[in-house]
């Protein structure tokens, strides 16, 4: 998914037009959806200053407009690769399919990552079992680690 596909993406689910996000970023009404347009089909690449705008302007953490390079399945896996090299990413396969996992053990890192994703997992399960809307959960993770809590704090979307 593109830069510009996550800024229409997060746009959408806050509700907001291009003409909104436009002149919430001190475009000019005239145009400010154009310029937008522009941004979400790619036409254009907003620079860091300008993402780290967009960002506040759709109460996201900056984080999640940036976009590594997994465009392909060759790619992905040149990802994996780096976060098995930083951060000790280990492959498993059981009955035919592939897990990822990360030993918390490896270093200081590694077990912040690894708490990082049981507060991922737990929000998921909340998702998968109707206790949270596909919005709250979207939320969570576009606004990640805003509404991030200690795991032992069950309410961690408020």
């Amino acid at each position: 998914m593109t830069t510009g596909e996550k800024i229409k993406r997060i746009r959408i689910f806050r509700g907001m037009t291009q003409k909104e996000l436009g002149v919430a970023l001190g475009f000019p009404e005239k145009g400010a959806d154009n310029r937008i347009a522009q941004y979400e089909t790619d036409y254009r690449v907003p620079r860091q200053d300008l993402l780290d705008k967009i960002a506040q302007a759709l109460d996201v953490a900056p984080a999640a407009l940036s976009v590594p390079d997994i465009d392909s399945p060759m790619e992905l896996m040149h990802t994996l690769f780096s976060l098995e090299d930083r951060y000790g990413l280990e492959i498993y396969e059981h009955n035919g399919a592939a897990y990822l996992q990360v030993n918390p053990l490896k270093n200081r890192e590694v077990k912040q990552l690894n708490e990082i994703l049981l507060a991922w997992k737990q929000v998921s399960d909340r998702l998968r079992r109707g206790e949270i809307t596909r919005a709250e959960y979207d939320r969570w993770r576009y606004c990640y680690p805003q509404y991030h809590k200690p795991k032992e704090d069950k309410n961690i979307l408020t």
